[in-house]
């Protein structure tokens, strides 16, 4: 999807149907998956804690997909 969009500029809208549907179809997958969600959940308050314990925010780490 985002190479799609990146090589089609503003008419991404009608050109990457496609690309988005089936981006999309692959995210409710993950979401709608309940060991997803606690794995999810288990770093997400692992996290916190660490902020809680220090103040300090852990950077985000950056996934990149060209598909």
């Amino acid at each position: 999807f985002t190479k799609c969009c990146q090589e089609t500029g503003l008419l991404m809208v009608a050109k990457c149907r496609q690309e988005n549907t089936a981006l999309k179809d692959c995210l409710v997958g993950y979401y709608s998956d309940p060991l997803f969600y606690e794995e999810c959940k288990a770093e997400y308050l692992k996290q916190r804690e660490e902020y809680r314990k220090t103040g300090i925010k852990k950077k985000k780490q950056r996934h990149t997909s060209n598909e």
